[in-house]
């Protein structure tokens, strides 16, 4: 039983069908007609009862057993998804906050080394205590006054507290409190989160005399725990879980709203001359100077009637890794922003060849999760011997982000910007989109009679139930008898694509390979 990842796509040829032909077949999926909606429906509910019923002959895990009940998925009062709080573990390094995390976990997921800096980015993983469910963040150690590589972990620890709802401070009890811990302290008042102290590497009463000495930092009741060997983990949950919102305040914002557009790409692209045109006044620093920008810059915009808040960022220039003094803080801030939007506009420039940067750009909105809108910005500027290479850059580097939808603009003119509401709502819907899983499985059903998986080693894999486990963005899971290939994967996004919408919204498709009982 295991959780299987996407694969590279094999090389080998198949038996049966082949996965090039099924990447390239071009034929339409055939959308449901809707004639005789009760009928269907209740066909789509029989079916989904006998496949779940099914189930019940293979081996399943507790998430399983949580996801097929709807537990997984936590709904507000009108069927919008709920953003869960997040709870960020900080701390100097190799106090213990990656085994505090996997001791939370109750599973071995963060890496663990005796040696300091081993964790180097935020990492964030799906928690739950006493029914409470919440986002665990780890992240690397904080030291002050450091520079290199040390300098950008610490920054890394600062974004994830502004983006927390509560923190976890991690002390070591055996050590007491240092020059260090003091300038935490003062970073985590300033931020005005509520902050549970954590008195590590407490493995036994000779050592909790030592865990009284942290009342000095002036941020309440030390909890002495081993992380170790899990002594006084529950009460520090408890204290942890009772300082966390119901929803996270600090997370995507939440239907109801004014939605929360992101406006990101590489410097000099047009960003703050866009959120300029569309507020209709000089909000924003424009300069011909790459890299006017420094901060993010929030303003609510209305749009043929409807707010929006705009949120005009820093230009990525190259891997954040690779960045140093403002360019790096820009970098962080500007991910920060990508990831507590719920849609993101990419401006390219249409005059120029498209660049690394561009798709990495385009990327980095997809790995977080966003909608996603490309406007082609300057294209007052683009003169026709550009307009043909400009189509192939499209097809050759965006092939496989057709779904996105892409508007032709002006920033400086204003020519064309009506047209982002459109397409910002499009995206946003397919965002928000949770298809039923009777239709789910109906759908899965025709396309794998139509188009059976390939015969691997004479073995074919069988699907045997999918559900869509949540929205924002969607995320479906199949259960299967063995593992669905890269490309088989990407064939079933694209008919889902065809079938339900999903346009300008990512979707991820997870396999869980389950093996029958043993009788």
């Amino acid at each position: 039983m295991r959780d299987s990842e996407p694969a590279q796509p094999t090389t080998s040829e198949p038996d049966g069908v082949e996965l090039d032909d099924l990447e390239s077949d071009g034929v339409e999926a055939e959308p449901f007609d809707g004639t005789d909606v009760t009928a269907e429906a209740e066909d789509d509910e029989a079916r989904e009862r006998a496949l779940r019923a099914g189930l019940d002959d293979y081996e399943l895990e507790d998430e399983d057993v949580a996801l097929l009940s709807g537990d997984a998925d936590d709904l507000d009062e009108d069927g919008s998804h709920l953003a869960l709080p997040v709870l960020a573990v900080v701390g100097r390094p190799n106090v213990g906050k990656s085994t505090l995390v996997n001791r939370i976990l109750g599973r071995r997921e963060a890496v663990v080394e005796d040696k300091p800096g081993v964790t180097r980015d935020r990492v964030s993983y799906p928690a739950e205590w006493a029914g409470r469910r919440f986002t665990l963040v780890d992240t690397g150690g904080w030291e002050v006054d450091v520079a290199g590589i040390e300098a950008r972990v610490a920054e890394q620890a600062e974004v994830a507290i502004s983006l927390a709802d509560a923190v976890l401070f991690v002390v070591d009890a055996t050590v007491g409190p240092t020059a260090t811990d003091e300038r935490v302290v003062r970073l985590l008042r300033k931020s005005g989160k509520p902050v549970v102290l954590c008195a590590n590497k407490v493995d036994g009463p000779r050592v909790e005399a030592d865990a009284a000495e942290l009342w000095s930092l002036g941020l309440g009741e030390p909890h002495p725990v081993s992380a170790l060997h899990g002594r006084g983990t529950g009460d520090l949950l408890d204290a942890a879980v009772a300082a966390l919102p119901t929803v996270s305040q600090h997370a995507t914002a939440r239907p109801g709203g004014p939605r929360r557009v992101a406006l990101v790409g590489r410097p000099n692209v047009g960003k703050s001359s866009l959120l300029n045109k569309v507020l209709g006044t000089e909000r924003v620093v424009v300069d011909d100077t790459a890299g006017t920008t420094r901060d993010p810059v929030d303003e609510l915009v209305e749009l043929k009637g409807v707010p929006w808040w705009f949120v005009d960022t820093a230009g990525i220039r190259r891997r954040v890794h690779q960045t140093s003094g403002a360019d790096f803080y820009a970098s962080l801030r500007t991910q920060a922003a990508i990831e507590k939007a719920e849609v993101a506009v990419v401006l390219l420039d249409a005059s120029q060849p498209l660049t690394e940067q561009d798709t990495r750009v385009i990327q980095q909105v997809i790995d977080a999760g966003r909608a996603l809108v490309i406007a082609y910005n300057k294209w007052d500027l683009m003169d026709e011997d550009r307009r043909p290479y400009l189509e192939r850059e499209i097809e050759k580097e965006l092939v496989q982000i057709q779904w996105a939808p892409r508007v032709n603009i002006s920033a400086r003119t204003g020519w064309h910007t009506d047209r982002l509401v459109p397409a910002l709502t499009r995206s946003l819907e397919s965002w928000d989109t949770r298809v039923p899983t009777g239709k789910l499985n109906a759908f899965l059903g025709e396309l794998v009679a139509a188009h059976p998986h390939p015969l691997r080693g004479g073995k074919q894999p069988r699907i045997l139930f999918a559900t869509q486990a949540s929205t924002r963005p969607p995320r479906f899971v199949i259960f299967a008898t063995g593992f669905l290939e890269a490309g088989y994967r990407r064939f079933i996004e694209r008919r889902l694509r065809e079938t339900f919408g999903f346009e300008g919204s990512p979707i991820s498709i997870s396999v869980r390979v389950r093996e029958k009982r043993k009788r």
